[in-house]
């Protein structure tokens, strides 16, 4: 059994990233052989801007998750290959909009048979077994656990009183 198998929930985030490497490895090496100058790294983004022609980068964060550096540091990537384009908001010169242009949208079409196929795909690899079926289920339910108490105070709630420089001598 290989080391990650046998060490269990120690690993718990080693074996995600992985997992993720991997899946993002592959996806990426599907837009290459293509000729799809694509990274598998901009799909949140792309797919967002796919199902609403215009987003702020507040409203991308705040789907994503994740910062608003985060999703600015993605965006201006997107905008300095010419994928994306901003302008200010005309009722609020503060918000950011993005949409498509005219490069960005030439790219979303030849991506998207590649989404169509990965769909089928991951299907098809989520209904190998009982097991696999449920991934996406746990995955949710590990998430929303995550939301109502962090990784890092469930470790310390199990640390307590315990004086860890005590261990160090």
């Amino acid at each position: 059994m290989p080391f990650y198998q046998q060490s269990g929930v120690l690993f718990f985030g080693s074996r995600l990233r992985r997992l993720s490497e991997s899946f993002l490895a592959d996806v990426n090496r599907v837009y290459q052989q293509h000729g799809i100058t694509f990274d598998a790294a901009w799909f949140p983004v792309f797919y967002m801007l796919s199902q609403k022609e215009i987003l702020s980068i507040r409203e991308i964060s705040g789907e994503l998750e994740t910062s608003h550096s985060a999703a600015s540091q993605l965006i201006s990537k997107l905008q300095e290959k010419g994928l994306i384009r901003s302008a200010s908001d005309k009722s609020d010169a503060r918000k950011k909009l993005v949409a498509f242009s005219p490069k960005g949208q030439k790219l979303l079409k030849q991506v998207l048979p590649v989404w169509n196929a990965m769909q089928h795909a991951m299907d098809e690899l989520l209904a190998e077994s009982p097991d696999t079926r449920q991934l996406m289920t746990s995955i949710l339910e590990t998430e929303k656990s995550f939301q109502r108490k962090s990784l890092y105070e469930r470790i310390e709630t199990h640390l307590g009183s315990e004086n860890i420089s005590d261990h160090k001598k």
